[in-house]
Order: C-alpha cells, then sequence, then structure tokens
C-alpha cells in the first residue's frame, strides 16, 4: 500500500493541504484521478447517494461531470481531529440548458492510515445564478490558495 501525504494524525497546516489536494484534484474533473486518494473499499453518501469502493466513485464522478459543465470547485478548511477533516465547499457549474449553478455544502472525511480516504459525507444545496454571478473559475489561482470565500 502507497502512503498519501499528508498522513493522519492532521494538523492544521496538513489538514489544510489535504483539502488543498481534493479540491485541485476535483477541478481536474478526471474520474480516475479522483478516485486514487480514496480507499479501494471507500464509503460516500452524496446527498442521496450512496457509493462504495474506488469503480462506483469513477463511475459516480463521470456521470456527475458529464451533467455539470464546466465544474469549478473551492474547498474550505473547517475543523479537524485526529483522522478526520470537516470541509465547507462551493463549486459552480452549468446544465447542458446553459442554466448556471452555485452549489454549497459541506463534508465530513475520515482517512486511513495511509492518508486515503475511507469515508466521505456530503450534504450539498444548489442555487440557480445567472452567468454574470460566477465567481469561481476554473482552478484556484495560487495567489488565492488558503483564502477563504464568501457566504454568498
Amino acid at each position: 500500500m502507497t502512503d498519501r501525504p499528508p498522513l493522519p494524525p492532521f494538523t492544521r497546516e496538513t489538514a489544510a493541504q489535504k483539502v488543498q489536494a481534493a479540491e485541485d484534484a476535483w477541478n481536474t474533473r478526471d474520474p480516475h484521478k479522483v478516485a486514487l486518494a480514496y480507499s479501494e473499499d471507500s464509503v460516500w453518501r452524496n446527498r442521496d447517494t450512496f457509493v462504495t469502493g474506488r469503480a462506483e466513485i469513477v463511475e459516480f464522478l463521470t456521470a456527475k461531470w458529464e451533467r455539470e459543465l464546466d465544474y469549478a470547485l473551492r474547498k474550505d478548511l473547517w475543523a479537524f481531529d485526529g483522522n478526520r477533516i470537516a470541509v465547507r465547499f462551493q463549486y459552480e457549474c452549468h446544465d447542458a440548458d446553459g442554466q448556471w449553478y452555485r452549489s454549497y455544502g459541506n463534508e465530513l472525511w475520515e482517512f486511513d492510515e495511509h492518508g486515503l480516504m475511507t469515508r466521505r459525507e456530503a450534504g450539498i444545496n444548489d442555487m440557480p445564478i445567472e452567468e454574470k454571478e460566477r465567481r469561481v473559475f476554473g482552478p484556484r489561482p495560487e495567489s488565492e490558495r488558503g483564502l477563504s470565500f464568501p457566504l454568498r
């Protein structure tokens, strides 16, 4: 088994690194790359969908990014303890009809000793927005790393 640093127990610095690494990976919109951060038997609750294992993660993310076009994500460290991290996030995307959305959510993460995520629970709410209201454009620029984002 290959370690995926940073490893638990997390400090504020290593938890923030793990959050930024997750944001960077998800912004690639590459389901196979993203799935490598999760254990082989990782379990998810994403809204009302339950996913188990890397193959289902790849399937889920493939379908997600086929519907959620021009997806761009920001994550923010909320809390951490031992092998757990809580984040808040916002992402923007549009559907095939061109309607833009900002999605707000919180995630609870649990990691094994190798730094792989074994559990992910996400609650997410979507809000339609006008294209002119967008504020998330592609991966986070280096100059914005570590900065929080507005609630609205």
